[in-house]
């Protein structure tokens, strides 16, 4: 099985090349799909080939295992994510400065993998003051305990609400670094909110986390106006995720011969990004030229995923077959700062990032006389004003507070909530209708969900996703849709408590001024 060069070096560590008491040791992590290793072929430092006799292999489960006893008939298990220690005993200690190492083995699937690298010894002085770590076992008791009385006897202040939790750590794994405790933040449900959807059809209840006074209570409130005008329409109207990354050329010819290169080998391409996952489906290159520069943006579905590191993996996998077979790049990185990872865009905004989900509902005239305090002729007016507003102020949306009612439900199901930088944008729109109603509709142009993988899996974040039974495989449309229901229900409470003044009101009621 071909491997390409860049993809194979990110089986090692950066970092874990270390002199210790006995020799020397450093790292490796399964970063491309689950394996086996049937034999370790050689190791070379700085050129210099290591006696493997001397090699000795520790895991979470065995340690002191000699390579020499590894072989087709007593394999070592390596799946996605698992690190191995490789030490080298009675290996003289290495300079401080940076060292090659080449590291060949056997490996079902691959076959034999060879790679070089380079790592540096850190020196011992200039080593700051460190969390306590466990290399083998970071999410155990004791070194869960030790950090907790680092941190204590550090900052010279107790830790004790940090440190109750009913999670298992080790379900953590990939979701956190120095697990110390856990930050609880209240909960409240607002609803039921009626949403008719294509993937989330019925009443559902709405976990939202959050510590600002009135928010819940404005939600719900804008849900029971919506359910009496029959429930809010949802409709998922396109899916996609990107990495962008970039490659130099020598003059700008370079860069536009290479762009119709990738054109006619994209289905290659695609083959490579895909062998990284089972889910990752890349379904078009866009490519935007500047200077000597080709900036690519892969554009992938990502199923029930978030997929920002999914579609990294599976674009550094690309890449590093392209890098292998086309010459006269001259520079390449992996993110351009083009797919705006984290960032609010205009390019996402028109092109799509995560789900683009828009939601819409007509508000009967005497509904919101008679709950909101206000005519419809009120609203629409509002919404061009602030439509200006919008325009004169140049943010992402020209709506009211969409990022309040996502934060509160990302934070309760377990998304990443650094996501709402792009999923805060929102495009509002209203409407009075022939017989005086008022239709109005939210979309979100970038709305980055999950429903399976990243934190939606730890505790309280799986259990509200149950709630919802949008937990697992297959939900991710369901939950976009509800998501962008309670989105609306929100614009429609706020925007009413502003156009009848109760917005400072509410406000005082429910303690925010005190």
């Amino acid at each position: 099985m071909f491997i390409p060069s860049m993809l194979l070096k990110q089986l090692y560590t950066r970092g874990s090349l270390n002199n210790t008491d006995t020799g020397i040791s450093f790292s490796l992590k399964n970063r491309l799909k689950d394996a086996e290793i049937k034999e370790i072929l050689h190791i070379k430092i700085d050129g210099k080939e290591v006696n493997i006799d001397q090699v000795f292999m520790n895991t979470s489960e065995e340690e002191n295992i000699p390579a020499t006893s590894i072989n087709k008939d007593n394999r070592i298990d390596f799946p996605l994510r698992k690190v191995i220690n490789i030490e080298v005993k009675g290996h003289d200690s290495l300079a401080i400065e940076r060292h090659e190492l080449e590291i060949s083995v056997k490996a079902s699937p691959f076959g034999n993998l060879k790679f070089s690298v380079n790592d540096s010894i850190p020196d011992p002085k200039n080593q700051d003051v460190r969390v306590p770590r466990d290399e083998m076992d970071d999410f155990g008791e004791n070194i869960i305990k030790k950090r907790q009385e680092f941190v204590s006897e550090f900052t010279g202040k107790p830790i004790d609400h940090i440190g109750k939790y009913s999670i298992d750590p080790h379900e953590l794994s990939g979701n956190i670094e120095h697990f110390t405790g856990v930050a609880q933040i209240p909960m409240g449900f607002a609803g039921p909110i009626k949403v008719n959807g294509e993937h989330a059809i019925g009443e559902f209840m709405i976990p939202m986390a959050t510590t600002e006074g009135t928010l819940v209570a404005s939600y719900n409130r804008g849900m029971k106006v919506a359910n009496m005008c029959g429930g809010i329409k949802v409709s998922v109207v396109d899916d996609a995720m990107q990495r962008a990354p970039v490659f130099e050329f020598e003059d700008a010819r370079g860069a536009r011969d290479f762009v119709q290169w990738v054109k006619l080998n994209f289905d290659t391409i695609k083959t490579e990004a895909e062998t990284t996952s089972s889910i990752a489906d890349l379904v078009y290159i866009d490519h935007f030229l500047s200077n000597k520069f080709a900036f690519l943006r892969f554009n992938f579905k990502t199923g029930d995923a978030a997929g920002q590191n999914m579609v990294g993996r599976a674009t550094f996998a690309a890449c590093s077959w392209i890098l292998d077979q086309y010459s006269g790049i001259k520079n390449f990185f992996l993110e351009s700062n083009f797919a705006t990872d984290k960032k609010a865009s205009q390019i996402n905004i028109m092109r799509t990032r995560g789900k683009r989900v828009t939601a819409e509902v007509t508000l009967k005239k005497e509904v919101l006389q008679q709950y909101m305090r206000v005519d419809p002729e009120q609203l629409d007016h509002h919404s061009r004003i602030a439509a200006i507003g919008s325009f004169l102020s140049g943010v992402n949306n020209t709506g009211l507070h969409s990022p309040n009612g996502i934060t509160a439900m990302f934070i309760a199901t377990g998304q990443d909530v650094a996501n709402v930088s792009e999923s805060s944008a929102g495009i509002i729109y209203t409407e009075l209708t022939s017989n005086g109603d008022l239709y109005i509709s939210i979309t979100i142009p970038s709305l980055i969900i999950a429903t399976y993988g990243g934190g939606t899996g730890i505790g309280t974040q799986k259990e509200s996703l149950e709630l919802l039974d949008c937990y697992g495989k297959g939900k991710a449309h369901k939950f976009a849709e509800i998501v962008a229901a309670v989105v609306l229900a929100g614009e429609i409470s706020l925007a009413s408590a502003i156009s009848s003044s109760d917005w400072v009101s509410s406000h005082e009621q429910y303690g925010r001024n005190r």
